[in-house]
């Protein structure tokens, strides 16, 4: 069994010399609302971090974010693409792509707005605090440490704000970082729920069907009416009959929209809905269902299906495996326990791995209630991420991860 060097030991006494500020940092960022609406709070975030990382020698570019489909907008969303945040820092050898979203689900209009510690003295509540600005701070201070005990690696760090919508607007700009030279990925989304290393993800995908029919008043014309409800839930059983939770193929309808009153027929409806698929084959089986809706020899007039399979699943390759691995022995030499699971739930770690880079993508902070009023951070997960962290940049930039 390997033990830490003593230059790793020196990095995670930085770090914990450092446990305050990870604190102060924290609250810091979950005191500033980047939720829905709060395109100021997002601003200030990118500002701040372009400038940390530009005083390590990064160079920061920003790109514009791509448009969205409008049938892909969310209620209140805004038609305007945010920007994509990218800091570089190149140098001879092996280069560790870093990335996170500055983006929560928490509106700007909510009263959880501040991160508040528990009497425990051990956890904390707050927007985001997991999810994910717990790990965007030790990220950063990571690599502020490094600097500050004399480690010149090689890395990029990727900043997008719409994580939490889909990544439409970024997911160019993901990729094309993702396969210009980078040797592993490392994304700082919140630790699984037993604090491990997710290292296999489903895809997932965004469909609306639309249906139509012929409006009019149901005790006078009903003979002469369709109605687009009616023919909207039998599509709507139809996509409830596709779901097979274990070969890996999962169907949601969310919001559905349909009628005026009760003694009119409605001539349009809609439905949207999500679908988790394990393989990629089944993406293509559950693309086809989908689009039978409206194609197929069973397909009923005046329905419309619209579909983004949009994130790739993310399996378990041997270069993966690898880098999990480095960052289990990581853990270990650190007194920490890395275990390593499978989930449903899709992040940037699927596009940065679709552009051909391993990646490993639960490297943030533990803690739980995330996308509710209640999320918490275990405080102590700061510090310990940050040494992990630390530890895992240095050992990569020595070892060839790509093909592994």
């Amino acid at each position: 069994m390997s033990t830490l060097s003593e230059l790793e030991t020196r990095l995670c006494a930085a770090v914990t010399s450092r446990r305050g500020k990870l604190l102060e940092d924290l609250r810091r960022h979950v005191d500033t609302p980047t939720g829905p609406g709060s395109a100021g709070g997002l601003e200030a975030t990118r500002n701040e971090f372009s400038q940390r990382l530009s005083a390590l020698g990064a160079a920061a570019t920003i790109i514009r974010g791509e448009p969205k489909e409008e049938w892909l907008l969310g209620e209140g969303e805004s038609r305007e693409a945010p920007p994509v945040l990218v800091c570089r820092r190149r140098r001879p050898g092996h280069s560790i792509l870093l990335c996170g979203h500055l983006d929560t689900v928490h509106p700007v209009s909510s009263d959880f707005r501040s991160l508040t510690l528990n009497a425990d003295g051990s956890t904390a509540t707050g927007p985001g605090c997991v999810d994910m600005k717990g790990g965007l701070v030790i990220a950063i201070n990571a690599l502020e440490v490094l600097e500050e005990c004399g480690v010149d690696i090689s890395w990029g760090f990727i900043f997008n704000s719409d994580e939490e919508t889909g990544s439409y607007s970024s997911d160019a700009a993901l990729r094309a970082e993702a396969a210009s030279g980078y040797d592993a990925g490392l994304v700082f989304e919140p630790a699984m729920a037993n604090g491990g290393l997710a290292i296999q993800r489903s895809g997932s995908g965004q469909f609306k069907i639309v249906t139509r029919g012929k409006a009019g008043h149901v005790g006078r014309d009903f003979r002469s009416c369709v109605s687009a409800v009616t023919a909207l839930g039998r599509c709507i059983v139809a996509v409830g009959d596709m779901a097979d939770a274990d070969r890996g193929a999962i169907t949601n309808i969310g919001p559905i929209q349909g009628g005026a009153a009760t003694n009119i027929v409605p001539d349009s409806a809609a439905a949207w809905g999500n679908v988790r698929f394990e393989t990629p084959e089944i993406a293509t089986e559950l693309a086809a269902k989908l689009d039978a809706l409206a194609t197929g020899p069973q397909a009923m007039p005046g329905v419309e299906v619209l579909r983004s399979f949009h994130r790739p699943s993310k399996p378990l390759t041997p270069a993966v495996q690898h880098l999990a691995d480095m960052a289990r022995q990581a853990a270990i030499d650190l007194g920490q326990q890395l275990p390593f699971g499978k989930t449903g739930g899709v992040c940037d770690g699927n596009n940065l791995q679709a552009a051909g880079l391993p990646v490993i993508d639960t490297l943030g902070v533990r803690g739980g209630g995330l996308h509710t009023t209640s999320e918490w951070i275990e405080i102590p997960s700061l510090v310990e991420r940050c040494q992990l962290t630390c530890v895992l940049l240095r050992r990569l930039s020595e070892q060839v991860v790509r093909g592994g």
